[in-house]
């Protein structure tokens, strides 16, 4: 069985559709960046509001510890005021440690999220169809 090409590609006609082809990859890599700075500024937001969301947590806590505090001295219990407060240093500083961790594991993930979308959409669109 033979097969007949009826159509010819001129040298032209190639750098064309080369040409194309990278228009099509750099815009696609182009919505793609624009996609990683969506996402990176949403996790921002995100990460600003746990962090608000925290010091207001911190400054009830200290608010707390004060009245703790003020309370046992004047009853005349220094070591529970002494204990009080260090309970309220640890909490805090728990909850920072926590919020750090998830800080740095968000922004680590988006990192990586970008990297993944900036290297693969134009490897797949690069890719030759199955």
């Amino acid at each position: 069985m033979r097969i007949i090409c009826c159509f010819s590609v001129s040298s032209e006609g190639l750098e064309v559709a080369v040409v194309l082809v990278v228009v099509v990859v750099v815009a696609a890599a182009a919505a793609a960046a624009v996609v990683v700075v969506v996402v990176v500024i949403a996790v921002t937001v995100v990460v600003v509001v746990v962090l608000v969301v925290v010091v207001a947590v911190v400054v009830v806590i200290a608010a707390a510890a004060v009245v703790v505090v003020v309370a046992a001295a004047a009853v005349g219990v220094v070591a529970a005021a002494a204990a009080a407060a260090a309970v309220v240093v640890v909490v805090v500083v728990v909850v920072v440690v926590v919020v750090a961790v998830a800080v740095v594991v968000g922004m680590a993930a988006a990192v990586v999220v970008a990297l993944i979308v900036i290297v693969e959409v134009p490897l797949l669109l690069l890719s030759p169809s199955s």
